[in-house]
């Protein structure tokens, strides 16, 4: 016992030094700065969200910063307190044994908190250069996540003076990366020119520079001689013999930080496991012998009561590694109790992630598409409600989505939500686009569906969080969709923040002439936005994903 007081001392000497650090940055310095200094970061700061915080913690910049130092500044800024946060994630982790809920949430914190500071630095890292912005973006965007993710769990554990105070570092610490997400968003928008920047918009506000930006489907199908050819490194198999019998075991034999793909080929079976994939396990494939062969399967779910399993833990496999690709197999959560909790099948915060002909089963809460860039091709998606979620930037192409009936059924029947997007700031480049799916009841769905329409009630969305996205495009929408066709999530929570749209949809569904008055029709001219290409930049990353 000792020995950790000096530790505890120089973890509070840190804090103090990392406060004093930012208190400083934070006050004007007018005898160091003149006026041509502060109408540059005027200018740049007219670009956030909170341009008084901003101006008032860049004001000691000389006048000649360019906007990429006036933008790695900010990032200094906001990995200063992200830091700061992680110290203090770490303190309340120790401290808080004696209380599971808040040892859930504050281990969570620590981990989101070394994410957000490690996209922070990967930001920087390569400089603020305008060919890798779209890439700076969606890392930033993923770091404000996490810090948002780290304050949501503790607020719903806040039962003491040392969480309280830590919620209010963490919105401080949002606060600073938001603002330096907002002004590479502006750089992005608008270039060097920084008399131009505005705050970032909706698409319901905005055109894209006036530009028509053409939407091109991308071609990702392979032959089966070309998936025959692919040479696993490491086999997964339920039969005796040479091979491996644990999921987790091959992940684990995997070399870290790996530059080239690493194979895992998983032989048909039904495997009980929880599977972890950490940041350090990088460009890991599973290939299965088939979505209805080769299962992965758990039953983690979240308590009634917030407990020692978050949703961010309930997920069979749970993926963080960057570059990580499946086919051909199906991830499960077999949960299904008396009453409806979430219990995710698959979560994914791997950036430049990909998925083809795989299946997600559970009920609610399916698939956590929680950060990054990620697209699903072929695949098939079912729950009951609001069981496609996160905060991704991804694109599902050519997916089915399919409903199935809660354990419970109600004779005054349910709202059931596909999708809930949880955008939290408008400068980030994240949202959920559908593009040639289809959606609609399963088999035991449709059999109470026909039984009694009016009770049961689909919706293509719900606005989780203030500025959710979500697009349908060329899509099938069966009967199962409300002619209102979206759903609001409590009262007019975000209904003037959110973007919802729909372009060239088809099916009895697709009627737009009911819809809300909060959603949109997608023209011609912006639909590009959405393509794979414009949206998670796959022309670059997704050639090497198809094996």
């Amino acid at each position: 016992m000792a020995s950790s007081r000096p530790a505890k001392l120089m973890t509070a000497m840190l804090i103090h030094l990392q406060t004093l650090l930012i208190i400083l940055l934070l006050c004007p310095h007018q005898t160091t700065s003149n006026d041509r200094s502060l109408l540059a970061i005027n200018m740049a700061c007219r670009a956030t969200q909170l341009p008084n915080l901003c101006k008032s913690s860049l004001s000691k910049l000389p006048a000649n910063a360019t906007p990429s130092q006036i933008i790695a500044a900010a990032m200094d800024l906001a990995s200063a307190a992200a830091q700061q946060n992680h110290i203090l994630s770490k303190d309340l982790l120790a401290a808080s044994s004696a209380n599971a809920n808040v040892t859930a949430a504050a281990n969570n914190c620590v981990e989101f908190m070394a994410y957000s500071i490690d996209l922070i630095a990967k930001s920087k890292g390569g400089g603020i250069e305008r060919h890798i912005i779209k890439d700076i973006k969606a890392w930033m965007s993923a770091s404000v996540a996490y810090q948002y993710d780290c304050a949501s769990d503790l607020r719903y554990v806040n039962n003491s003076r040392k969480v309280s105070e830590l919620i209010q570092h963490l919105d401080f610490a949002i606060n600073l990366t938001s603002n330096a997400l907002s002004m590479v968003d502006a750089l992005d928008m608008y270039g060097d020119n920084t008399a131009l920047w505005r705050p970032p918009q909706t698409e319901r506000s905005k055109s894209p520079n006036n530009v028509i930006l053409q939407f091109h489907d991308y071609n990702v199908e392979i032959s089966d001689e070309q998936h025959r050819m692919v040479v696993p490194n490491v086999t997964v198999s339920k039969a005796k013999g040479g091979a491996l019998s644990s999921i987790q075991a091959a992940v684990n034999a995997a070399p870290d930080y790996s530059a080239r793909k690493f194979v895992i080929r998983i032989k048909a079976g039904v495997y009980q496991e929880t599977v972890r994939i950490p940041r350090s396990k990088t460009n890991l494939v599973f290939i299965g012998e088939g979505m209805e062969r080769t299962v992965i399967t758990g039953s983690r779910y979240v308590p009634s009561l917030p407990g020692a399993v978050t949703i961010y833990d309930s997920a069979t496999v749970g993926v963080n590694g960057e570059g990580f690709v499946a086919r051909d197999l199906t991830f499960e959560n077999t949960y299904r109790g008396p009453k409806t909790h979430q219990a995710v099948a698959l979560r994914v915060d791997s950036d430049l992630s990909a998925f083809y002909n795989c299946a997600f089963l559970s009920h609610q809460d399916t698939l956590y598409a929680h950060t990054l860039r990620q697209y699903y091709h072929n695949c098939t998606i079912q729950g009951t409600h609001d069981f496609i979620f996160g905060n991704a930037a991804a694109i599902f192409h050519k997916c089915s989505i399919r409903v199935s009936p809660r354990q419970l059924r109600s004779k005054s029947g349910e709202n059931d939500p596909v999708t809930a997007h949880g955008r939290t700031d408008l400068a980030q480049s994240t949202g959920f686009v559908f593009d040639a799916c289809s959606v609609d009841g399963t088999e035991e769905y449709m059999k109470d569906f026909r039984a009694n329409p009016s009770v049961h009630r689909v919706y293509l969305g719900r606005p989780w969080k203030m500025y959710c996205r979500t697009v349908f495009l060329n899509s099938y929408l069966g009967k199962v969709i409300r002619p209102d066709g979206w759903m609001a999530w409590n009262g007019t929570f975000a209904l003037d923040t959110l973007f919802y749209g729909e372009f060239r949809n088809y099916g009895p569904g697709a009627e737009i002439s009911g819809r809300v008055p909060w959603c949109n029709q997608i023209s011609e001219k912006n639909v590009g936005i959405y393509s794979v290409q414009n949206f998670i930049q796959g022309q670059q990353w997704l050639p090497a994903t198809r094996l």
